[in-house]
């Protein structure tokens, strides 16, 4: 008999809302409320997520963010700055006691990339992982992960891109040096690739998120059940949107 994780589609939602819901989730499970939790979600309005040890004045350019109309947060999770638009974002959360779990980081993020990277076979992109924390298809990347490991428990989330824009990305992202500008863009061009490109044709949200399900559940040899979040994760959710994600004081503490 296969052990039972919960699915949870939440579709799209802010920046705030989703690293909310995220949070709320680990603290359901470390506290053994909710069973390991796998989500599939997207970002509205677009948004950049800055690591939790970055200085948001360095890696955004807030007013180019206002503009265009893009939302940035801090994540709970290191890494750098990510530009959120055309993705599906994955998170899991898992007891680091979990017999599935490396103990070891280098070896969980393997672990954790390897569903996504079956999950890619399944709409037929072959992958590989790319340590720390990059999945690469055709030499390029296709997947960022971040990690964080609270309260006993384990908080991975991931995108896969659906389509990438760079040009936007770069006009909300700060780049140190203007002049250089256009090479970065460049070179990132030819680093970065998406599903759409891959394919040749654009998949729809619910096709990968489909895909994803199949992933997680080959490489954690479990059953993911469709589920909902429970009235204390959403009231949790709710108050860390508010006091936390979506307040000047989290955003802009460095």
């Amino acid at each position: 008999m296969k052990e039972q994780w919960r699915l949870l589609q939440t579709g799209t939602n802010t920046a705030f809302s989703n690293m909310a819901i995220d949070h709320a989730i680990l603290v359901a499970n470390s506290e053994g409320k909710v069973p390991p939790t796998v989500r599939f979600y997207g970002w509205m309005p677009p948004a950049i997520s800055i690591g939790y040890f970055q200085s948001l004045t360095d890696e955004i350019d807030i007013q180019a963010c206002e503009r265009f109309g893009v939302d940035y947060v801090r994540r709970i999770t290191g890494g750098g700055a990510v530009f959120h638009e055309k993705e599906l974002t994955y998170s899991i959360v898992v007891p680091e006691s979990h017999m599935e779990i490396p103990k070891n980081i280098m070896a969980s993020y393997g672990r954790i990339c390897g569903a996504v990277i079956k999950g890619l076979q399944y709409v037929g992109i072959e992958s590989i992982y790319a340590p720390i924390n990059d999945i690469v298809a055709g030499g390029r990347k296709i997947s960022g992960n971040a990690q964080t490991r609270k309260l006993q428990t384990v908080l991975q989330h991931g995108t896969v891109l659906m389509d990438v824009d760079v040009d936007k990305m770069f006009s909300v992202l700060r780049v140190p040096n203007e002049k250089i500008k256009d090479k970065l863009i460049a070179d990132v061009k030819q680093r970065v690739t998406s599903v759409r490109h891959l394919l040749g044709k654009e998949m729809r949200f619910t096709q990968v998120a489909e895909a994803m399900k199949a992933g997680f559940e080959e490489e954690f040899h479990v059953e993911l059940l469709e589920g909902t979040l429970s009235q204390e994760e959403i009231a949790l959710a709710d108050q860390f949107e508010k006091e936390r994600f979506s307040a000047k004081q989290w955003n802009h503490r460095r």
